[in-house]
């Protein structure tokens, strides 16, 4: 029975299944704010101020995977 080989970088497989966190997370944040805003449109400004922030943080972590993917990959 002849195991097949695996050539090459996983790194992009990888990258692949950590960036569906971040993608789930950035469309939470984002109705949470359409949502909250929907509901008191005058909190609008206070609102997005955390939204962008939300936004920032979980964007952060899309880019810690693919660097991660690079440095742990080769």
């Amino acid at each position: 029975m002849a195991l097949a080989e695996i050539t090459g970088s996983m790194a992009a497989v990888g990258y692949g299944l950590a960036a569906i966190g971040p993608g789930i997370g950035v469309g939470i944040v984002f109705a949470s704010y359409i949502q909250s805003t929907a509901r008191q449109p005058e909190s609008a400004g206070l609102t997005r101020t955390y939204m962008f922030l939300g936004f920032a943080v979980v964007e952060a972590l899309a880019l810690l995977g693919i660097a991660f993917g690079f440095v742990f990959g080769y």
